[in-house]
């Protein structure tokens, strides 16, 4: 059984192991309670600002397990709660917004706040196109990434409810609709897709779902005057259905690995081997993927973002580690050896009420962005807690990660909006986040190696893709964003409008404390995760 939350009166931050008997709790017994390793469960407790690691008996265990309070919530509660919120939207009429967006904005720049409806800065909308003209029966979007064919076209891969939709964009912005897959199964709110050399690896939550294999070089001779329906029987390389349906892809390029987290057997049940947790594709031979096994060593795992490590802990070099946020931790793999991977350190933090994603921040590997998606929603830590932070800002968590068996969360930086954050990805010095209801912003965060607690973190951008719900903490606007093209090109996918190429035109990131961190070794040349993901 992995590992679950509980701490009473909504402590924030209890873990166990049921099978270790260790538990990391940020709750000290309260009055009249003097040995927190008693056998019997504490009455209540008291929250201190700094965690408390404690060794508990198989009775208080127990005890522990039976408490009916978490501290941070599951997938699927999580999962209940953004169906609700969208419930809600639609029945407003939120999503028949697409028929008024279907001809689109003109390309705008960005000039005294505004890019023609939308509030920006530093950002200038090239081009947009809606999820109904995109194909979409639901026209809902989710998530979006990219490709770069090997004579410098740029594709986006745009997510929908009910399947993916390709798109061609151009050196200028402009985007060009060049088809859809449907997806495999069924029609379900979440929906992933990662890229590998020249194929894209799609799952979906959708019961069945598997992992639809898809070669990209399929799209250099479509004709946009003639968008293609692709079909599953006939177009796909391979589907795998090793798993069912999974929450998030995880692609390691350098190992032609894709991890399939968040995996699940049947409609409602966690895969059994792996509890949730990375479920291993070998796909360097897309045609024919196989599993090496899979990772259930610390439970659930809602994403991760895996490298080849060349940071400063001397004992992992060179070896492949998975960083995993696993609904209430930061969650340290090491998968060099899939028959025997191993956990190599979980740490909690104050504030914790959803690990979402997160992402390397600089070439030495030594810092670490974590977003969670429920602290704004329920009002919880750093913001509304202990350091006295502005209540519902969005609240990005950092991480001194210089020591993989005991990271640190040194700080934390709020944006100025009220929003919840979902994904964010880093490049050159900058964190590009997919705020929901604010819109896609923009960070410097170049300067943690000098100031570890964030203070010198600064907004130099934005784009605010849905400015009716201004400081709404719900589950609309942006669910993603992708900033790694060469041409700078942006693609940020909308929930419910549809497909937006944007462009940064601020400044660079400043790294005041130099370009490389202290702990750069001599001589060893940085894996570059600033750099976005490799794809050949």
């Amino acid at each position: 059984m992995g590992p679950k939350r509980y701490a009473p009166r909504r402590c924030r931050g209890c873990r166990h192991s049921h099978a270790r008997h260790e538990y990391y709790i940020d709750c000290r017994p309260g009055p009249g309670v003097s040995d927190i390793s008693s056998d019997t469960l504490f009455p209540y407790y008291t929250c201190p600002p700094k965690l408390v690691k404690m060794k508990i008996t198989a009775a208080l265990a127990a005890g522990i397990i039976g408490a009916t309070t978490v501290a941070a919530a599951s997938m699927e509660e999580m999962m209940e709660i953004k169906a609700k919120s969208w419930e809600r939207a639609e029945a407003r009429g939120v999503f028949d917004g697409n028929k008024k967006y279907k001809k689109g904005p003109t390309a705008s720049k960005c000039k005294n706040g505004f890019a023609g409806e939308y509030p920006c800065n530093n950002v200038d909308l090239l081009d947009f196109i809606s999820h109904e003209d995109l194909g979409a029966t639901q026209m809902r979007g989710n998530d979006v990434w990219g490709w770069t064919s090997k004579d410098g076209r740029e594709y986006g891969i745009v997510g929908h409810t009910d399947g993916v939709a390709f798109v061609e964009i151009k050196k200028n912005g402009k985007l060009s609709y060049l088809g859809r897959l449907d997806t495999y199964t069924g029609i379900v709110s979440w929906r992933d897709m990662k890229v590998i050399k020249d194929h894209v690896y799609i799952g979906s939550e959708a019961t069945g779902h598997g992992l639809q294999i898809f070669d990209l070089k399929n799209l250099l001779d479509v004709d946009p005057k003639h968008p293609v329906v692709f079909e599953n029987e006939r177009d796909l390389t391979a589907h795998f259905d090793g798993f069912g349906a999974s929450h998030n892809l995880v692609a390691h390029p350098e190992v032609d690995m894709i991890y399939a987290v968040g995996g699940r057997d049947g409609a409602n049940s966690r895969n059994t081997a792996c509890a949730g947790g990375l479920f291993m594709v070998d796909v360097s031979d897309p045609s024919n993927p196989t599993s090496p096994g899979c990772i259930g060593l610390d439970g659930y795992v809602h994403d991760a973002e895996c490298v080849i490590y060349r940071g400063p802990t001397q004992k992992y070099f060179g070896r492949e580690i998975c960083f995993g946020y696993n609904e209430d931790t930061l969650t340290i793999y090491d998968t060099t050896d899939k028959s025997n991977p191993s956990v190599i350190s979980s740490t909690p933090y104050i504030g914790n009420e959803y690990s979402h994603q997160g992402w390397i921040v600089d070439e030495a590997m030594t810092f670490l962005l974590l977003d969670d998606e429920l602290d704004e929603l329920n009002q919880a830590g750093p913001p509304a807690g202990e350091i006295g932070g502005l209540v519902n800002h969005t609240t990005t968590y950092i991480f001194d990660i210089s020591n993989l068996e005991a990271p640190v969360n040194t700080g934390y930086y709020q944006s100025p909006e009220q929003s919840i954050d979902h994904n964010q990805y880093t490049l050159e010095g900058l964190s590009y986040q997919s705020n929901y209801a604010s819109g896609l912003r923009i960070i410097d965060v170049s300067g943690l190696p000098k100031d570890p607690a964030g203070n010198n973190i600064e907004e130099v951008g934005f784009f605010d893709v849905h400015p009716e719900d201004d400081g709404a903490i719900e589950f609309l606007g942006t669910w993603s964003n992708y900033p790694y093209f060469k041409s700078g090109n942006i693609l940020v996918n909308s929930i419910e409008r549809g497909i937006f190429t944007l462009k940064y035109t601020g400044r660079k990131a400043k790294y005041p404390g130099g370009r490389k961190s202290e702990w750069m070794q001599e001589g060893v040349k940085p894996s570059k995760p600033g750099k976005g993901p490799k794809q050949n």
